[in-house]
């Protein structure tokens, strides 16, 4: 005989969805049913079936509901069986804490710390890198090959703060030299400019010894410049009437450097010998420098810049030069 006594109850999960205004024959459901007969359809409250299909979580009807049309659909999932959830559905809150251990990481990841297993155990290194709590790097260890340096490393440079390596110190260039050779008759009461006309050196190609006679800031070499100059000085017609002489260092046509009432007529003379500078010039691009002297005579005849020698004597007594300093802006 049969049992007549009461079934036992099952918890079971209720999903239903309901569709309005559609005329489709596909629809998707929120979830994966079990079968066809886990279903109960109702189209405009009538009861479907054998009419319909199921595959994943697509509902396909035999036939596309019309806009009039209301169906709803109840699912019922009894416990035991597989629910699988939405993708994105599961929120970081319903997470348990601690629910995710070591041995349900991903083969990649277990990898990944078994090759790493001192930094995780504390184990101690060794070779270049040492310890357990606290690593250490060897001395030693970190050699140029490792560095990641712009540059040439070798006996002459060393590495800047900018991680690129530089020569140290530097050259006090742009340099120049200039001196005169032969000579150069003046009027009396004017300033003149003298022509420094033959090259001792000239790093950077920026003295003109051949028309302006005078030395040019490079493009990019701009800074705090050393500059001086001397220059023998003789009345033109031998007699001894120099009396008022003022050397001159001019940038950009514009004395920047004087010496006013270097003599007087007490002290006139046939040969003087004057200088200009040193000083110290701050220059930019495109500057030029050169040098001139104010000239008088007691009788208003002319004088000369001369080399005041032969030979190796020539920028012993007329001379202009200047360098670039290093480390000075």
């Amino acid at each position: 005989m049969s049992y007549l006594g009461q079934v036992e109850l099952k918890s079971s999960e209720i999903r239903r969805v309901n569709v309005t205004g559609s005329t489709s024959a596909t629809h998707t459901l929120t979830w994966t049913p079990a079968s066809e007969q886990s279903l109960i359809i109702t189209i405009n409250g009538i009861k479907q079936q054998n009419n319909y299909s199921i595959s994943g979580v697509t509902l396909t009807l035999d036939d596309a509901l019309i806009s009039t049309d209301a169906m709803e659909v109840i699912g019922i999932l009894d416990i035991g069986e597989a629910v699988t959830p939405p993708d994105d559905s599961i929120s970081t809150a319903k997470i348990q804490d601690d629910a995710v251990t070591a041995d349900k990481l991903a083969n990649s990841i277990n990898t990944e710390i078994a090759a790493n297993t001192a930094k995780v155990t504390n184990a101690t290194h060794t070779g270049d890198v040492t310890g357990a709590t606290a690593l250490t790097i060897a001395a030693d260890a970190v050699d140029i090959a490792m560095l990641s340096a712009t540059g040439t490393a070798d006996s002459t440079t060393f590495l800047r703060g900018d991680n690129a390596w530089a020569s140290a110190g530097g050259d006090n260039t742009p340099a120049f030299m200039a001196v005169l050779e032969g000579s150069d008759t003046v009027s009396s009461g004017g300033v003149e400019r003298i022509n420094f006309n033959v090259e001792k050196y000239d790093t950077d190609n920026a003295y003109d010894n051949t028309t302006n006679y005078r030395f040019t800031v490079p493009a990019g070499e701009g800074g705090a410049y050393m500059i001086f100059f001397q220059v023998m000085i003789e009345d033109a017609d031998n007699g001894y009437d120099i009396d008022h002489l003022e050397p001159q260092i001019r940038v950009n046509g514009t004395a920047r450097w004087a010496f006013t009432d270097l003599m007087n007529s007490s002290l006139e003379r046939r040969y003087f010998t004057v200088h200009g500078g040193p000083i110290i010039l701050a220059l930019e691009a495109a500057d030029y420098v050169d040098c001139a002297c104010y000239v008088q005579t007691s009788n208003g005849g002319d004088l000369k810049f001369v080399a005041g020698g032969s030979g190796a004597s020539w920028y012993g007594r007329t001379y202009f030069c200047g360098y670039k300093l290093i480390g000075v802006s």
